[in-house]
């Protein structure tokens, strides 16, 4: 019986490679993480795009690796801030930053902004690359929304308890994760993906 094709998700965090795997596993392709890993890299990401850091992720970690790698990118982009935090996302607040503190800096920053100029969107970046570090494929996922005068719900993470998607009018903390998934930046980046991956690395045409 033939082993089954790997694809690692460049993150530590199993949560994002279980929705990939619902994704992959009817195409018998294993999903795993860098946790499966211990001598993974820790690539820096001191680029100023999502798609450098995307690529970078991806294009490193599957030279080291030698086996076919999936990283991404994402963060928030808020209109009236021209576009911050951008991909400084994650460190907002600074470089050890939590997500209390993060939102905390966003609400100061937006606190005299009306409603109608508080859009904002998620932005995700995801590349792929085969074992040699050549990017195959990279795809991109939004997600349209507005930013709240305060957090409601607790579920997600980062940003998700201020971002509003208008036509719920519920923020991503409240949301069902599975709506999420189906609206999120994110689940539509890694859908977009699923063609080119088994392109790739099954060799075989979507249907």
């Amino acid at each position: 019986m033939a082993e089954r094709p790997i694809l690692v998700v460049g993150s530590n965090n199993r949560k994002k490679a279980a929705e990939l795997v619902t994704l992959l596993e009817p195409l018998g392709i294993e999903v795993r993480t860098l946790v499966d890993y211990p001598d993974s890299l820790t690539v820096d990401e001191d680029g100023e795009t999502f798609l450098y850091h995307a690529t970078k992720k991806a294009v490193e970690q599957a030279q080291h690796l030698k086996t076919w790698v999936l990283a991404d990118d994402s963060g928030i982009c808020i209109d009236a801030l021209d576009g911050r935090p951008g991909v400084h996302s994650a460190y907002f607040a600074g470089p050890e930053a939590t997500d209390e503190e993060n939102n905390a800096k966003l609400l100061r920053e937006l606190i005299d902004v009306p409603e109608e100029k508080r859009t904002a969107h998620y932005v995700c970046y995801v590349v792929l690359s085969d074992p040699e570090g050549n990017v195959c494929a990279h795809t991109i996922g939004k997600c349209e929304g507005r930013i709240l005068w305060e957090e409601q719900g607790e579920g997600g993470f980062g940003y998700d308890p201020l971002f509003e998607i208008p036509e719920y009018g519920k923020t991503f903390g409240v949301l069902p994760a599975e709506i999420k998934h189906q609206l999120s930046h994110r689940g539509k980046a890694l859908r977009a993906m699923v063609p080119h991956i088994q392109t790739h690395m099954l060799g075989t045409n979507p249907a």
